[in-house]
C-alpha cells in the first residue's frame, strides 16, 4: 500500500478501543478534520451502548464489540465481525490505511503485528504491545522503512516511526524533537513526568491512600489504569521501555525528570550540548493529532500553551525510595522482553486489585517486583506472541489473589 500523506487523499481510519478515553479524544481529532480522515472501522470492549452511538455517527464499513453475548442496533452498511480473530480483521481490512490502537493490555499485539505485516500505518497509545514486544514489533515497522527507503531514501515511510507511530505525549515529544536529525547525534532522551497525585506525599502516608485519591491527576484526563500507574509511576518506567525500542536507545541514555506543570512533554540532549523539548497544553488530543497528520500539522482547537501565565516551569530527579515501580520496571527492561512481558501483565493485575481494595497501594511494587522475579528470568528473551500471550496468562492467575509476594 502506498503511504500518503493525508493531504494526498481521505485517509481511512480503524480505531481500536474507540469507547475509551483514548478514542474518544481520537473521533474528536478525525472529525474536526472530516476532509482528511474517514472513520471506517470501530472496535470496543463492553461498552456496546457508546459503540452503538459512535456507529450511528461515524458510519464505519465494520464493528466488533468484544462482548459478543450483547446485540447491537447498527445503521445500514455497517458490518459487525466477531471471533477471536476480530481486531485483526479489522486492522487489516481493506478498506483501512491507518490503525489507531486505543486500548491497553497484550491483547492488542496481534493486531499491531497483523497490521504493520499487512503495511497499515499504525498510531498506538498503547504500551503493552512495545514494552513486551518490541523486539517483534520494530522488526516489522524496520522492515516497512528499510523497503520504502530503497525506492525513496528522503520521502515518506523511510523511518520506521512513519509506520508505527507513538501517541503518548512523552514519545510524541520525543519525536517531533527528533525532526530533521539524526538519530547518532542524541546524547540523551530526557522523559518528563507529573510525578502523579503523590508527588509530594510522605512515603509513610502511601500506604494509606485510596483509590479515588489516587484518580485525581493534577494535569492531565485519562483512563482509570493509566492514571493509577502515573500515581505509581510505573508509566514512566514503561515508557523508559519504549524509548529504548522506539528511537534504539541504551537504557543508560534513557533519564526521568518529573515536572509537575506537564507543560514540556520531554526532550532530546545532543552531542552538541543542545537539547531540544516539545511544550503544549496537557491534552492528549495534540499527540493524537500529530501521528495522524504527520509530517504535516494541522490546526487545532487546543491553544498553545501560555508560558507568562505559567509563570515557572519546575523539574526534578524522580525518587525512586518513595516510587520503586521506576526502578522494577527498568530492571526489567534492562533484563529483557520476557521480564518486560511478566511486568505490565503484573501491572494490570496491581491495578485492578487496587481498585478492587484486595491490595494497598504500596504493595502494587511489592506484586510487580514478585512477577519479574518468578517469571521475568530465563534464556528467552525475544519471546514470540503465543509465548506472550500465555505468559500474560499465566501471571494473571497466580496473582489475581492472595499474597502479592506469591502465588495464590
Amino acid at each position: 500500500m502506498p503511504l500518503r500523506s493525508s493531504a494526498d487523499r481521505v485517509l481511512r481510519v480503524a480505531l481500536l478501543g474507540s469507547t475509551g478515553s483514548i478514542g474518544r479524544q481520537a473521533i474528536d481529532v478525525l472529525e474536526a478534520h472530516a476532509d482528511r480522515f474517514r472513520v471506517t472501522a470501530l472496535a470496543a470492549g463492553r461498552n456496546a451502548a457508546e459503540l452503538e452511538r459512535q456507529a450511528h455517527r461515524l458510519r464505519p464499513t465494520v464493528i466488533a464489540l468484544a462482548d459478543e453475548s450483547r446485540t447491537l442496533d447498527l445503521p445500514s452498511g455497517t458490518e459487525r465481525i466477531g471471533g477471536a480473530g476480530a481486531l485483526e480483521a479489522l486492522a487489516t481490512h481493506d478498506d483501512v490505511d491507518i490503525v489507531v490502537v486505543g486500548t491497553t493490555g497484550i491483547h492488542a499485539l496481534r493486531p499491531v503485528l497483523a497490521a504493520l505485516e499487512a503495511g497499515r500505518i499504525v498510531a498506538t497509545a498503547n504500551k503493552e504491545a512495545i514494552v513486551a514486544g518490541g523486539h517483534l514489533v520494530m522488526a516489522r515497522a524496520r522492515a516497512l522503512a528499510n523497503a520504502r527507503a530503497g525506492e525513496d531514501p528522503s520521502g515518506a515511510g523511510a523511518s520506521p516511526l512513519s509506520w508505527l507511530r507513538p501517541i503518548d505525549s512523552e514519545h510524541s515529544a520525543i519525536w517531533q524533537s527528533l525532526a530533521g536529525e539524526r538519530m547518532g547525534s542524541i546524547d540523551r532522551l530526557l522523559l518528563t513526568a507529573s510525578g502523579g497525585p503523590f508527588l509530594d506525599t510522605a512515603a509513610a502516608d502511601l500506604a494509606a491512600v485510596t483509590p479515588e485519591q489516587a484518580l485525581r491527576h493534577p494535569t492531565w484526563q485519562m483512563g482509570a489504569k493509566i492514571t493509577i500507574d502515573s500515581a505509581t509511576m510505573v508509566n514512566k518506567g514503561l515508557e523508559v521501555i519504549e524509548a529504548h525500542w522506539l528511537y534504539d536507545v541504551a537504557y543508560d541514555a534513557i533519564e526521568v525528570v518529573i515536572h509537575p506543570q506537564s507543560v514540556v512533554h520531554s526532550a532530546v540532549a545532543f552531542i552538541d550540548g543542545s537539547l531540544k523539548a516539545q511544550l503544549g497544553t496537557p491534552d492528549m488530543r495534540l499527540p493524537i493529532q500529530y501521528a495522524l497528520t504527520y509530517p504535516e500539522r494541522l490546526s487545532s482547537s487546543v491553544a498553545p500553551p501560555d508560558l507568562v501565565a505559567a509563570a515557572r516551569l519546575e523539574f526534578r530527579a524522580p525518587d525512586e525510595a518513595r516510587f520503586p515501580a521506576l526502578r522494577i520496571a527498568r530492571e526489567a527492561g534492562r533484563i529483557g522482553s520476557r521480564a518486560s512481558a511478566a511486568l505490565i501483565a503484573a501491572d494490570d493485575v496491581a491495578v485492578d486489585r487496587f481498585l478492587e481494595g484486595t491490595i494497598s497501594f504500596n504493595e502494587i511494587p511489592v506484586l510487580l517486583e514478585a512477577a519479574v522475579a518468578r517469571f521475568g528470568a530465563g534464556a528467552d528473551q525475544a519471546p514470540d506472541v503465543a509465548t506472550l500471550v500465555a505468559l500474560d496468562r499465566e501471571i494473571r492467575a497466580a496473582f489475581a489473589t492472595g499474597p502479592v509476594g506469591g502465588v495464590a
